[in-house]
C-alpha cells in the first residue's frame, strides 16, 4: 500500500479543517486497526507531535514501520551524541518499540551548523548499531537539499507535495532522489485540509487566492470528481513517490481515503493550481495572513 498514516492528530489538535480536535485513544485504536487491515504499514510521527508517540505506544503498533523525527539540536548542547541517543531512547520507550524504521531531522539545517559533523556521526552510529534502519530529513522546501546532500548520505526524505505545491517535482529533486536510491515520503497532500474544504467555507484570509479556489472548484464540478479524488490522484500517480502520508481525524475518514485510493482515479489536469507563494504553500505562514 502506497499510503502511510500520519499521526500528528493523535497528539495535537491539528489541521485547518479539523473540527473534531485531537483524536481520542479509542478512535486512534480504530484508525490503526483499519490501517493494518488494509496493508498500511508505515506510521509517521514526531517528538514534536504532542502525545502522538505515547498514544501509539498505548495502542500498540507491532507490525508497523515507524518513522519519527527529533527536534532541533539545542544551542547549549555540547554532547551531541548523548543528546541524540537520549532522544531516540525516549521515543522508543514511548512507542514501545526496540527499533525504528526511519529517523528524520525535523530541522535538517542543524547538519550545516558547527555541530553538524557530530550530528551526522551520531546518526550513522544509530544506523550501524541497528537501532535505526534509515536516516534522513524532513524538509519544507527542496532547496534545503542542495547543501544537505553534500554533507550526508540520506536514506529517506519527507517533503510536502500536493496539487498546489509541486516544488519537489518541478525542481527535479524528485527524480534525483529516486535516482540516488533515496526513499521519498510526501506529506500535506490535502494542504492541512484546505484543499478539501467547500468553496464557501474557505476562510477570508485566503481570499488573496480566490481565483485559484474558484478554478479548483469549477474543475471539480466539471469533471464530477471529488476534491479527495483529485488530491490523492496526483501524488499516487508518481512512480518516484514511495509513500503518501495522510492524516485523519477518524476511522471513517481513513475508510473514505482508502476507498478512493483503491479506485485508482484519473489524474486530472490541475496544473493551473501550481503556486509558488510561500504564504499559501507553507502552512507555518498562515498565522500571519
Amino acid at each position: 500500500m502506497k499510503l502511510a498514516l500520519g499521526t500528528v492528530q493523535f497528539g495535537l489538535h491539528y489541521g485547518i479543517a479539523n473540527e473534531a480536535g485531537q483524536v481520542s485513544l479509542g478512535e486512534a485504536q480504530s484508525v490503526l486497526s483499519l490501517a493494518k487491515a488494509n496493508e498500511i504499514d508505515v506510521l509517521d510521527t514526531a517528538i514534536a507531535y504532542g502525545a502522538s508517540e505515547e498514544v501509539l505506544g498505548k495502542v500498540g503498533i507491532d507490525g508497523f514501520r515507524v518513522v519519527t523525527k527529533f527536534p532541533s539540536l539545542p544551542d547549549d548542547q555540547n554532547n551531541v551524541a548523548s543528546w541524540v541517543t537520549e532522544q531516540v531512547r525516549e521515543s522508543l520507550a514511548r512507542l514501545g518499540q526496540k527499533k525504528l524504521y526511519g529517523l528524520l531531522l525535523h530541522r535538517p539545517r542543524d547538519l550545516l551548523g558547527l555541530k553538524g559533523g557530530q550530528l551526522i556521526q551520531a546518526l550513522a552510529d544509530l544506523k550501524n548499531d541497528g537501532i535505526v534502519q534509515k536516516i534522513g530529513v524532513s524538509i519544507y522546501s527542496p532547496d534545503e537539499l542542495n547543501e544537505i546532500c553534500k554533507k550526508i548520505k540520506i536514506d529517506l526524505v519527507q517533503a510536502p507535495l500536493n496539487v498546489v505545491d509541486r516544488r519537489l517535482e518541478s525542481s527535479g529533486w524528485l527524480d534525483r532522489l529516486k535516482g540516488d536510491g533515496v526513499e521519498v515520503h510526501t506529506r500535506s497532500v490535502f494542504l492541512q485540509g484546505l484543499l478539501l474544504m467547500e468553496r464557501s467555507k474557505i476562510l477570508q484570509k485566503f481570499s488573496r487566492w480566490s481565483n485559484l479556489w474558484d478554478r479548483w472548484h469549477e474543475k471539480l464540478q466539471d469533471s464530477e470528481a471529488s476534491s479527495l479524488e483529485a488530491c490523492l490522484a496526483y501524488p499516487l500517480s508518481l512512480d518516484q513517490v514511495d509513500q503518501v502520508i495522510v492524516g485523519v481525524d477518524s476511522a471513517a475518514q481513513l475508510s473514505e481515503i482508502l476507498q478512493v485510493a483503491k479506485n485508482g482515479n484519473e489524474v486530472l489536469d490541475t496544473s493551473f493550481m501550481r503556486c509558488a507563494d510561500l504564504d499559501l504553500i507553507n502552512p507555518s505562514n498562515w498565522n500571519y495572513l
